[in-house]
Order: structure tokens, then C-alpha cells, then sequence
């Protein structure tokens, strides 16, 4: 054992260990903070406005329970590397 872990990749079933494995043909942001905090989500779909909003994802530990979502959006230091946790939504 290496003790080196694998980055989470939103949306994913960690249990198959190949769907928690980055793709070099797809686009990836980090989630910094908040209850995502260090996966990562795959943006190589969205669109370029899509990217400048950010995205209210659903996540199992919220301020409002499991199914709430956390708002993250691009920081502005480093908008196209990661993406910060704005807060809890219902």
C-alpha cells in the first residue's frame, strides 16, 4: 500500500474503482471547503457561462439534510483550477 489516495470524483460510485478514475479527455475543477471538500467535479460539459455561475450540487451532508445541495463557484484567484463553497441550499 502506497498510501497515496485517489481524488473523489463527484457523482461517482467509488466502489468500481475504475469510475474513480480521472479521464485526461475530460475537464476537472477541485471543490474546495464545504461538504465536497477535495472531490472533484467533471465541467467538461458545461458551457462557458455555465463555468463563470458555478453549480448547486447535491450532497448527502448539508445544513438541510441528505439531498440538500452546496453552492460552488469559481474562485476568482483561480477560476478554471477550483472551485469554491459559497453555502448550504435548500
Amino acid at each position: 500500500m502506497t498510501g497515496h489516495t485517489r481524488p473523489r470524483i463527484y457523482g461517482t460510485d467509488c466502489d468500481d474503482a475504475a469510475s474513480c478514475t480521472t479521464d485526461p479527455s475530460r475537464e476537472y475543477v477541485e471543490l474546495d471547503g464545504g461538504p465536497l471538500e477535495g472531490q472533484l467535479l467533471d465541467v467538461t460539459g458545461l458551457t462557458a457561462e455555465e463555468r463563470t455561475i458555478g453549480a448547486f450540487l447535491i450532497t448527502p451532508h448539508s445544513a438541510y439534510g441528505p439531498g440538500g445541495r452546496a453552492s460552488y463557484a469559481p474562485a476568482f484567484s483561480n477560476p478554471e483550477g477550483r472551485w469554491v463553497w459559497e453555502g448550504d441550499v435548500a
